[in-house]
């Protein structure tokens, strides 16, 4: 049977679906991923939360970086991956789709807000760090370009930061408790393109499987748990996924 033929099979017997996404997902829509060979932090490291938090010269690195990828991100488009995985929740197999990445194309998709879970936020906007609110990146990166710095927040005067969740930053409590949720109800557990390395959330699988769900990874690298998957793919996820799903 090919592995897409027994990806199907297992959605198909599934009473509900946990879907958990990395970055190797959003790699076939121009989006580098950060671990793989030539992966974002082997060209560089990541800036520390508490870093940005006490040093100007770190928050302008840190917008200078997001900028720079500003193009990339603009033009990348949901692929074929990202089609599936929207097509299983519109089908109502899972309820959400949990996911580590910060670009947004879960919810260019066609998927809800309210049904996309990001663990580790999201870099399409930027954020107050004391009173949360709302700044365009369009808008940052013109005060950025004309002052050579991101300026405070425009209703407090607070830093502002893109609405991730950095290295040293806490994690989100309630994408952390629905992710948790999420993982309780699934009787299948699929992993598309995370190394699952990162904790606490590559936690979610492992705790699937504990329950007794089946779980699936779709990685084209190894990763710590493929010894306990029912089925460890190492293929394109949208070749596998949609093929498995339907999803053009």
């Amino acid at each position: 049977m090919s592995d897409a033929a027994e990806l199907r099979r297992l959605i198909e017997a599934a009473g509900r679906i946990a879907i958990f996404t990395g970055a190797g997902i959003s790699t076939d829509s121009g989006i580098p991923d950060f671990r793989g060979t030539n992966g974002v932090w082997t060209k560089m490291q990541p800036i520390l939360f508490q870093d940005f938090v006490a040093s100007a010269s770190a928050r302008r690195e840190a917008w200078r970086r997001r900028f720079d990828s500003d193009d990339v991100m603009r033009a990348a488009q949901p692929n074929r991956g990202h089609r599936a995985v929207a097509l299983l929740v519109r089908q109502g197999r899972a309820r959400a789709v949990i996911t580590q990445n910060i670009d947004g194309l879960h919810q260019a998709s066609g998927i809800p807000d309210d049904q996309v879970i990001e663990l580790h936020g999201n870099s399409t906007y930027g954020a107050c760090l004391d009173c949360s609110t709302r700044h365009e990146i369009a808008d940052l990166r013109d005060g950025f370009e004309r002052a050579g710095d991101v300026p405070g927040c425009r209703a407090c005067g607070g830093l502002v930061k893109t609405a991730t969740i950095s290295f040293g930053q806490s994690m989100p409590e309630r994408p952390m408790r629905r992710a948790q949720e999420e993982t309780q109800a699934a009787d299948l557990f699929l992993v598309l393109g995370s190394s699952l390395v990162v904790h606490p959330a590559a936690g979610f699988p492992e705790a699937a499987k504990r329950r007794g769900a089946h779980l699936v990874i779709l990685n084209r690298q190894e990763t710590p748990l493929d010894g306990i998957a029912d089925l460890v793919v190492r293929d394109g996820i949208a070749e596998v996924l949609g093929g498995a799903t339907g999803a053009n």
